[in-house]
């Protein structure tokens, strides 16, 4: 017997629902995720996320992803990550003297206006890897004035400093502390060009600036270290020297101040009195190449 107009309406509503039912079933509910998609996560309050000062007294970048609410497994908390810290950019107020007359000039401390300390190490006689940790953790870029007798050994220690920022300088072949007196023109010009080559061989990059050993220098080896293509000779007026700041002027660090260090076993302690020094003279610690405009 036919159905009657009702009742089809009503069989339609039965079978309506049924396949909305269904329909509802085969949803994934608005917490799940469908499978291969990827969450996006809003950190809420990043905005608002103050900038915090880095060891060097730069900026750290603000706006943590913050932690969840719930409960975290133990296994599978991340270890933390230190934030990236910014360099301060300065417009740098000096400039590097040219050489005149072949001959190369003399730089003792930098002339400026910035709150900025250049840190210089000299020789690489003690490898040792709580040096590299050290620098990154602080996060200094140095001026790292080898010496080639005394880098032979392992050259490829000092890549990773290199990978932090800082750049290999001439400090001769020899270190001969004498040469400036012992030695003429040509002899010095050998030493020094032996060193050029042998920076330029494993990092990629021939000095433009070089300390004499010792810190002695005349007009020949000005003549010598123009010759032998630096544009440069760098002293300094302030020293970490066993665990201590050494100055020739006045008793703290002053802006501009060029500071030496040495790769020696006591490195650890000589880098914390830099350390404590520059923090409390308020000045950053910036890359003496990078400063005066060489590559």
């Amino acid at each position: 017997m036919p159905l009657s107009t009702p009742s089809r309406r009503a069989a339609f509503g039965l079978l309506g629902a049924s396949m909305v039912a269904g329909l509802a079933a085969c949803t994934p509910p608005e917490s799940t995720p469908p499978e291969g998609s990827t969450p996006v996560l809003t950190p809420s309050g990043a905005a608002a996320s103050p900038e915090a000062p880095g060891p060097n007294g730069a900026l750290a970048v603000g706006g943590e992803i913050p932690t969840s609410s719930a409960t975290p497994t133990p296994t599978a908390t991340p270890s933390p990550t230190p934030a990236k810290r910014i360099r301060r950019t300065f417009i740098p107020d000096y400039q590097l003297p040219p050489i005149v007359g072949g001959l190369a000039p003399v730089i003792t401390k930098i002339e400026t206006k910035h709150p900025v300390v250049f840190l210089t190490i000299d020789d690489g006689n003690i490898k040792s890897p709580e040096s590299v940790k050290l620098m990154a953790e602080y996060d200094y870029p140095a001026s790292l004035f080898l010496t080639r007798d005394t880098v032979a050994d392992n050259p490829a220690f000092f890549n990773a400093f290199k990978a932090q920022g800082s750049l290999v300088e001439n400090h001769t072949v020899s270190h001969n502390i004498n040469m400036v007196r012992q030695w003429g023109y040509q002899q010095q010009v050998n030493d020094m060009v032996g060193m050029q080559e042998y920076a330029f061989a494993h990092y990629g990059r021939r000095p433009t600036l070089f300390r004499p050993p010792g810190g002695a220098y005349s007009t020949v080896m000005r003549q010598a270290v123009a010759a032998s293509g630096m544009k440069a000779i760098i002293t300094w007026e302030a020293k970490a020297n066993a665990g201590k700041m050494d100055y020739q002027v006045g008793n703290s660090l002053r802006p501009g101040d060029i500071v030496l260090m040495h790769f020696r076993a006591e490195f650890a302690a000589d880098l914390a009195a830099f350390r404590a020094a520059q923090l409390a003279a308020g000045l950053e610690v910036v890359l003496l190449e990078d400063f005066l405009g060489v590559e």
